[in-house]
């Protein structure tokens, strides 16, 4: 017998609050091959009451049209998986390329499948909310891609009424080495195309580079305003889930 079952058990009293999501439960979709994305939103939505919770898609690590399509298939039963039978406030899906590819709506259409009416968001959705938010018309846009997406990509920006006046890319196509480009190397491809006088802000697309804990450093140094995909939708999750908080540590478009 044990020693629990020899003593005296008493049912303690107990009650219940909000959790840590009191202000904000913020699902997130992360691709399979993101390295990234988790990391920097730790230390984006560091705030009391605002939590995310997150499941993986599958994809595969070489990027193409056809690769990125193949995975709205997938996006329903991922969301599914996020808390099931609880409060979701916000889901974002964190595909760059992919969202473009599949396309805004139907990527809401999918995560919606399995959370009704639910605010949501993608890093080109938040991109393009916050360059609109900080009166941002013409920019520089870095991406990994290879040529074609990376074209496409502008052309995707520029139908959103968003001039891309310099466009620079690694012309990298596997997104497990995408996540390992350094800091430098992002940093020097900022500050070469964000010194354009021509250039309002600087967009860094794709949620595998690691670009945001730079983008207050890289403000100060250009003058104008730095985004890049996981900070833009950190940013946009909390302001779709009713979080209004300024947090200036973290670049311009967090002091809106």
């Amino acid at each position: 017998m044990s020693t629990i079952a020899k003593a005296a058990f008493a049912v303690q009293p107990f009650t219940l609050d909000q959790g840590v999501s009191h202000r904000a439960a913020i699902g997130l979709v992360v691709l399979a091959t993101d390295h990234t994305i988790e990391h920097e939103w730790r230390n984006l939505l560091r705030l009391d009451g605002v939590g995310f919770y997150e499941c993986r898609l599958a994809n595969s690590p070489d990027i193409s049209p056809e690769t990125l399509a193949a995975m709205e298939k997938d996006i329903a039963a991922s969301v599914a998986l996020i808390r099931p039978g609880e409060r979701i406030d916000v889901v974002a899906f964190g595909c760059t390329s992919g969202a473009m590819v599949i396309g805004e709506e139907k990527v809401f259409e999918r995560i919606r499948e399995a959370r009704p009416g639910v605010a949501c968001t993608t890093p080109i959705t938040a991109a393009l909310a916050g360059l609109r938010a900080l009166g941002a018309k013409r920019i520089a846009l870095l991406t990994p891609y290879v040529r074609s997406v990376s074209e496409w990509m502008a052309s995707y920006i520029e139908a959103r009424d968003i001039q891309v006046v310099k466009a620079g890319s690694f012309n990298h196509a596997n997104d497990n080495e995408v996540a390992r480009i350094d800091a430098q190397s992002i940093r020097n491809a900022v500050l070469d195309l964000g010194s354009d006088d021509a250039v309002d802000a600087v967009f860094v697309s794709c949620t595998s580079l690691r670009v945001a804990s730079q983008v207050t450093e890289l403000e100060q140094l250009l003058g104008k305003p730095v985004l890049s995909s996981n900070h833009a939708m950190a940013w946009h999750a909390l302001r779709l889930g009713g979080v209004q908080d300024k947090v200036p540590h973290l670049g311009r478009l967090f002091d809106l």
